[in-house]
């Protein structure tokens, strides 16, 4: 679908009033500090705006920085990240501080390209926070940003792909101060993606899941008895560990998890496949074996 000049400033126009309209005073909003930023996107990513909010600001409680956040152990990182789900995203950011520090002296960088070799982010987290840190324009292409440009501009489409989308975010992203009619402030490339954001997220809640129309939509897959939930309640338990010192055995794991498994009417684990868990995390770096024990 081809869309004009005057298609797409109508479209700023009417996304910029509406998403002013619905706009969500969330407490990330509240800054410019490119560190603080960049740790709400990462646990945004995947995961409710409610369970991050006071998830967020215990976070830079206890890692006000990234200088503070590269010192921490991983253990103590994951400790703090239990609940926000996909523990990976928490050594992501850890393992960014150590390069942070290292290489750019603790700052936060700012070019594209600096952000995009660090561990864990991507092209939209790089774009989220040059956004929202510094009201540089990009390509912030989200769940809420796709279903609003679904909704506007490929009404009824199906299998929209993002290739057809990310010319028309980057176009429409204004590069400085723009006025938009009606409107009573000027739009910057920050103010304009929050607009995206509540109007994305109002239509999400009042559509029958718009996002379904994107190529890109994948139906996450289900948690309970899932691999991805033992995983979560092994690292759990790796961390309860931590008190005795002692670490954790391939059968304490299996018991554990066997005990949780039988208690939700599905089966029991079997020790191999406890070791196996065990591994794959010592693999990504969630702990370390010793004398046939393993500990975060």
């Amino acid at each position: 679908m081809d869309h004009t000049g005057e298609d797409l400033d109508a479209f700023r126009a009417r996304v910029y009033l509406r998403g002013r309209e619905l706009y969500r005073d969330l407490p990330w909003r509240r800054t410019r500090d490119a560190y603080a930023i960049w740790v709400s996107e990462a646990m945004l990513q995947q995961t409710q705006v409610s369970r991050v909010d006071g998830r967020w600001q215990r976070w830079l409680e206890r890692f006000p920085s990234v200088a503070a956040l590269a010192a921490a152990s991983s253990a103590d990182v994951l400790d703090e990240w239990q609940g926000l789900g996909y523990n990976r995203r928490a050594l992501a950011l850890w393992r960014a501080a150590g390069q942070i520090v290292s290489e750019h002296g603790g700052r936060m960088p700012i070019e594209e390209r600096d952000l995009r070799a660090l561990p864990g982010i991507g092209p939209a987290t790089a774009a989220g926070i040059r956004v929202f840190a510094y009201d540089l324009p990009g390509v912030y292409l989200e769940t809420n940003v796709r279903t609003v440009f679904l909704h506007e501009l490929f009404p009824g489409e199906q299998d929209v792909p993002d290739s057809a989308l990310r010319p028309l975010v980057a176009e429409v992203c204004p590069e400085h101060a723009l006025s938009v009619a009606g409107a009573d402030a000027p739009a910057t490339p920050r103010s304009w993606y929050y607009a995206l954001l509540d109007y994305g997220y109002h239509l999400k809640q009042t559509l029958p899941n718009p996002s379904r129309r994107s190529r890109s939509y994948v139906r996450q897959s289900r948690f309970e008895g899932s691999h991805r939930q033992k995983r979560a309640a092994v690292v759990r338990l790796l961390l309860d560990a931590r008190a005795t010192g002692e670490g954790l055995s391939p059968a304490e794991a299996a018991s554990a998890l066997t005990a949780l498994e039988v208690a939700a009417g599905r089966d029991s684990v079997d020790e191999a496949y406890a070791r196996e868990i065990l591994a794959q995390l010592e693999r990504e770096g969630f702990c370390h074996e010793q004398r046939g024990r393993w500990l975060a």
